[in-house]
């Protein structure tokens, strides 16, 4: 085992590329979350957006239009989530596993055309004079685009949930809907807004695996990464900043592993690779006890169904 062949500046930069597309669908879970709604359909919505990101970017050339579109099918996803759970008031549990069902039905269908195509390249956003600091320059400042959007994002719903009126009332209808409701709020609309917006994150965060990851379309690419973004929103407590960490953590875990097998490490890679999926299972399984939501402070209206003439 030769440990010196893995360098900690290039495993720190990649900690925060291979971060991103968990980043984006968990910012965008944590939205809904604080909603009071539960969409277990992250990973069919980032793998549809993987798709349309995808198809997209090759149809213009334009991996950054890719984005866009993955946004829309993400969205377009969530939209059909909100109709189901919101007018339909289905299961929420039952519809996000089935829309997961589907989305990756859907993208290994609408994929079979791309399979071996290459995606156009992805710009980097080279910063001058800060991309040649030693050592924080090669972390921080040699990356894409998408990387600093997600980390805006997190800034930004840092401020929404925590310093904007609508943010406020978005945290008050997860909280109690009813008393939410009899105050004048309209809960459906933000409810739908809430999950249009983590349907458009989570797309994000699977064309990111499309375009910059795997810049090419593999069946199945996401691989459970919609899964550990849900783990981390638990994780974190529903708190932005925490999610940032959470998401490094994770996505520390897949890099390290890498190293770890090109170094010829002997711990089984199986067991460093099975890790991430281990913790999920184990927040899966806290948030589907009441005592378990209490004891992780979970927004209080969390799974449950709202009906206005109640």
């Amino acid at each position: 085992m030769d440990l010196t062949s893995i360098s900690p500046v290039l495993l720190l930069a990649s900690l925060m590329v291979a971060a991103t597309p968990i980043l984006l669908a968990a910012l965008g879970e944590l939205v809904v979350e604080r909603a009071g709604v539960l969409n277990l359909g992250v990973e069919g919505m980032m793998i549809t957006g993987a798709i349309a990101g995808f198809a997209t970017a090759v149809a213009t050339g334009s991996a950054l239009l890719g984005f866009v579109g993955a946004a829309a099918g993400g969205a377009a996803l969530s939209l059909l989530f909100a109709v189901l759970v919101l007018w339909l008031r289905s299961n929420q549990v039952a519809t996000g596993l089935a829309l997961t069902l589907f989305g990756l039905g859907l993208a290994s269908l609408a994929g079979q055309p791309y399979n071996g195509v290459r995606a156009p390249p992805m710009p980097e956003l080279d910063i001058p004079l800060l991309s040649g600091i030693p050592v924080l320059g090669p972390i921080l400042f040699r990356h894409d685009p998408v990387v600093y959007l997600a980390l805006a994002l997190v800034g930004g719903v840092w401020w929404f949930l925590h310093r904007a009126r609508a943010g406020l009332v978005l945290r008050a209808v997860g909280e109690n809907h009813d008393a939410a409701h009899a105050l004048g709020y309209k809960v459906l609309r933000l409810r739908l807004l809430a999950i249009a917006f983590g349907g458009a994150c989570a797309g994000l965060g699977g064309a990111y695996l499309s375009l910059v990851r795997v810049p090419q379309w593999t069946e199945g690419i996401t691989a459970g990464a919609g899964w550990i973004a849900l783990a981390i929103v638990v994780f974190a407590s529903w708190r932005p900043l925490r999610l940032l960490l959470g998401a490094w953590l994770f996505g520390g875990i897949s890099v390290l592993q890498l190293n770890l097998q090109a170094a010829n490490a002997p711990i089984p890679v199986e067991v460093l690779s099975m890790t991430p999926y281990l913790v999920t299972i184990l927040v899966l399984v806290l948030i589907s006890s009441g005592r378990g939501r209490a004891r992780l402070a979970a927004p209080g209206s969390l799974g449950q169904p709202f009906h206005a003439s109640r």
